[in-house]
């Protein structure tokens, strides 16, 4: 199997960590503002993978530069700018909303890796995307309509920045080490959400004691270990070791998979059910992924 396979089956990996606990982090952010989650899960994983460093990969350390640092954050800020808008956005929009028109960062990096990469946008890229664009409205929207309202915005602000991120990934990781350059942006995203969190939830910090209890609580310790380990410090270095062998148009269908993931755990776990309008969406998702893995069955990353 060449390494473009085994990267696209890793990206898949990413994506059904990501969907398969939503329901865990869903239920912390319910009782600890998600800022603060934000922060402490990314200032989490900025430590893990500091320690896994520190303790497996040390000559690392040695290829640390400020070109590196400087581009990490860039990642690091496009990736807090996804969660901060996606975060903001959901107080004036539905949840269905939002994971449609944060979905359709999967038409928007062809776009942005034509632009930064130069690469062809193709036939087999644009079925792909549309695909995926069209799966992700039938599994949000079930058949109703979709209704426009003034936090579809902020959610658009939200899919322009994880394309972004993806797109930028595609052009940083294979220049620098996987490791460093993770921990690095992971670190970013912690400290901007913390000062957000700051900023923004006044209960944060005016009932810091509440925070605390809030912080001890299962439910949240639970959903900070999941977050901190598997869907932060393992999945965004899984991201960006595997975006030196892909490219961001087929890591961005790739990823259109993570709502399918999270529906199937709705419907095993949360006692939901899916509609045969979701089911012809995640069906449409699913195909238009195995397009780019059947496009790219030569090997070459298009």
């Amino acid at each position: 199997m060449n390494r473009s396979r085994l990267a696209d089956l890793g990206l898949l990996l990413v994506a059904m960590m990501w969907g398969c606990t939503f329901l865990i982090v869903q239920q912390a952010v319910r009782v600890l503002p998600p800022l603060a989650f934000n922060g402490i899960r990314f200032i989490g994983a900025a430590l893990l993978l500091t320690l896994i460093i520190s303790l497996f990969y040390r000559s690392d350390w040695r290829k640390m530069s400020w070109t590196l640092m400087l581009h990490a954050s860039l990642l690091g800020f496009f990736l807090f700018l996804g969660y901060a808008f996606q975060t903001i956005g959901l107080l004036y929009t539905s949840t269905s909303n939002t994971g449609f028109i944060t979905g359709l960062s999967v038409v928007f990096v062809p776009f942005i890796s034509l632009l930064l990469l130069k690469h062809k946008i193709t036939w087999h890229t644009w079925l792909s995307a549309l695909l995926a664009a069209i799966g992700l409205y039938l599994l949000a929207f079930a058949g109703t309509s979709y209704s426009m309202n003034r936090g579809d915005a902020l959610i658009l602000l939200c899919a322009i920045a994880f394309a972004l991120h993806v797109a930028y990934t595609g052009m940083f990781a294979p220049k620098y080490p996987t490791l460093p350059l993770a921990a690095m942006q992971m670190a970013v995203v912690g400290i901007l959400s913390l000062v957000s969190s700051f900023w923004f939830e006044e209960n944060l910090y005016h009932q810091f004691q509440n925070t605390v209890e809030s912080i001890m609580k299962p439910e949240v310790i639970i959903a900070l270990l999941v977050s901190i380990g598997p869907t932060s410090a393992f999945a965004f270095w899984i991201q960006t070791e595997c975006q030196k062998f892909t490219s961001p148009a087929r890591v961005a269908v790739i990823f259109a998979m993570e709502p399918v993931f999270a529906a199937l755990t709705g419907v095993f776990f949360g006692g939901e059910s899916l509609t045969y309008y979701a089911v012809i969406g995640c069906v449409c998702i699913f195909v238009g992924m195995i397009l780019t893995e059947l496009k790219s069955s030569s090997g070459k990353v298009q």
